[in-house]
């Protein structure tokens, strides 16, 4: 605020150098007055190869128009400006920052990003209050040691640039959380990064990496760590007892085999691929409970062990490019919504099985289980001794798979024979999907304590009853392709779901129960007619990763959604929006949370 508040009855430029008029070609006067006012300035893309005097001191210097009118109403009182808080000057054509750096204390963001800078001013200690600071695709060589005194530091990228070596003292930035140094040309890691135990992301991508420090594994907060291509030939055993992390990148690396994970229960996405791993056991998958993606493509993989199936939450499986001759037959029990397997030579599965992709293919192994697995028991084969009204259940799967399948048949009502036909069987997965369905089967609440998994795609809801938010035990929730506009205030007692898929429907909002449902990670909701969503409550949702809002009728993206730093997965094409543009939305979800995060007010 004001410097000189004290300052009644002089006058108010008293203190103040008159502010230069040399700058007002570079930067025009309108956005320096504006950024009195807000604390923020964006001179990114104005062609700029040194920053103008005038920014440097815009809150020390008197105002132009100050010179010029005396007489300022209470809104245009100059002198009780705010302080800069925000400063952007990314895309430019800067090579050099002056020590008047200094002037601004008061930063807590400061985005340098795509210049020509080959090393940053000593004077950068003094920005004290920094909290995020990006020099990204830059020509730095080297960081001044003062670098290490900016102590609120959260957020570093240093990405795209030359750096050879980190400064001593590095690990001093206690707060800091984020750090991307991909595509430098590091050589080593010090066992220092590890006293940087605020981390929660770090980017080593793209590295001359040989080796990683044991200590790293210290880091207690590190959810994910990227160091694909670099030179690693091997992991430190440490790493697998890291509980915390949840992605780990290790594609493009000379490994020939990996670690076990026995205390990375939370970790989700695991890629390895382009690498030289022979062999994969029993060993590296018991304990991955929580994995969703699993990236093996371009390996040396000769078979894949029959415990694949105990990944349970397993959803994408790249198998692509190894030498597998032949698949374990309970693959098939997966819920895969993508796998890979070309460039393999597969002599167990035909060709144009797989070319049909992979519902197909899952479809094939369940049925040779059933081909290949041992005699049933005298009660399963009385029990496939239907009676003709039972014949088009498919018992086998309620055995087998604990599936109730009872899909494809174009009914409108779900018979009774179907529920009659699981007997004292356990039922996980309800498929009653492409059916003429207007309600939901009363009788479904007959598996609330055991199903998990309910498919009602493509058929004529036009409403949910109160009997499907009785399932409390339900994780997975397929209702696409319906005619819902609205989900009852009771689906908040689902207190397990993880993933719902609404797409296909008619919703014009996102339906405010799903605010209320805490462990949600997935929800898909492409092609309806959603107008806003609130960021503020999906904040509230720490465990949302996907979220997907493809071709609805989204006139604006607020930009307090790129708050919501959990996503992993944010789709956004087909909305009528203008802004983020397509070129940032091709770059990805991490670049549009950062695009609109920079837009948030303050």
């Amino acid at each position: 605020m004001s410097r000189l508040k004290g300052a009644v009855g002089r006058d108010p430029r008293a203190g103040f150098r008159t502010e230069t008029r040399d700058c007002s070609t570079s930067v025009p006067q309108g956005l320096l007055k504006a950024a009195r006012k807000s604390g923020q300035l964006n001179l990114s893309g104005r062609n700029l190869s040194e920053v103008p005097q005038c920014v440097w001191r815009i809150n020390v210097d008197v105002p132009e128009e100050a010179n010029q009118n005396l007489s300022f109403s209470t809104s245009e009182r100059w002198w009780e400006q705010t302080d800069l808080t925000k400063l952007i000057i990314s895309n430019n054509k800067l090579q050099s920052l002056a020590d008047d750096l200094r002037l601004l204390p008061a930063l807590t963001v400061l985005d340098i990003h795509d210049n020509q800078l080959t090393t940053l001013p000593s004077a950068i200690r003094e920005l004290e209050n920094l909290q995020k600071l990006n020099v990204s695709h830059n020509k730095l060589k080297i960081l001044p040691e003062e670098i290490t005194n900016l102590r609120n530091l959260k957020s570093l990228y240093l990405q795209h640039n030359e750096l050879a070596v980190i400064p001593e003292g590095f690990e001093q930035l206690s707060s800091l959380e984020d750090l991307d140094l991909s595509n430098n040309r590091l050589t080593t890691i010090s066992a220092g990064f590890s006293s940087l135990s605020g981390l929660v992301r770090i980017n080593l991508s793209s590295n001359h990496l040989k080796s990683l420090p044991a200590e790293i594994s210290r880091m207690k907060k590190l959810r994910h760590l990227d160091c694909s291509s670099n030179l690693l030939e091997s992991i430190p055993p440490e790493l697998a007892g890291m509980e915390s992390l949840e992605l780990l990148y290790l594609r493009r690396n000379k490994l020939r085999f990996l670690p076990e994970f026995p205390s990375c229960k939370l970790l989700k996405e695991l890629h390895v691929g382009e690498n030289q791993i022979e062999m994969l056991a029993a060993d590296h998958l018991k304990h991955l409970s929580s994995i969703l993606v699993l990236e093996l493509r371009d390996n040396k993989l000769k078979s894949v062990p029959d415990e694949i199936s105990l990944l349970q939450s397993l959803e994408r499986l790249d198998l692509s490019n190894n030498d597998i001759s032949s698949l374990p037959y309970s693959l098939g029990n997966l819920h895969l919504k993508f796998l890979a397997l070309e460039g393999n030579p597969l002599r167990t599965i035909r060709r144009e099985i797989i070319n049909k992709g992979t519902q197909e293919v899952l479809k094939y192994l369940r049925s040779k289980i059933k081909d290949d697995g041992p005699s049933q028991s005298d009660s399963v084969t009385e029990t496939a001794m239907t009676l003709p009204s039972e014949s088009k259940v498919n018992v086998h799967a309620i055995v087998t798979l604990k599936l109730l399948d009872y899909s494809d048949k174009q009914t409108t009502l779900i018979p009774d024979e179907v529920f009659d036909a699981i007997k004292n069987n356990i039922i996980i997965s309800v498929n009653f999907s492409k059916n003429q369905l207007s309600e939901i089967p009363k009788r479904i609440t007959e598996l609330k304590e055991m199903v998990t998994e309910v498919n009602l795609s493509f058929n004529k809801l036009s409403c949910i009853s109160l009997e499907l938010c009785m399932l409390q035990k339900l994780t997975f929730l397929d209702l696409r392709s319906n005619f819902l506009n609205s989900l009852p205030e009771e689906m908040k007692s689902l207190i397990r779901l993880q993933v719902i898929n609404l797409s296909f429907n008619r919703f014009k909002i996102l339906p405010e129960v799903l605010y209320h449902i805490p462990t949600l990670e997935t929800i898909l909701i492409s092609n309806n007619q959603v107008g806003s969503v609130d960021p503020q409550k999906m904040k509230t949702m720490e465990n949302l990763t996907t979220l997907d809002l493809q071709n609805n009728d989204l006139l604006q993206i607020p930009p307090e959604l790129g708050n919501c730093v959990n996503l992993r997965t944010l789709l956004l094409d087909g909305n009528p929006f203008r802004v983020p543009r397509a070129a940032i939305l091709m770059k990805g979800t991490a670049a549009i949370l950062e695009y609109l995060r920079d837009r948030i007010p303050t």
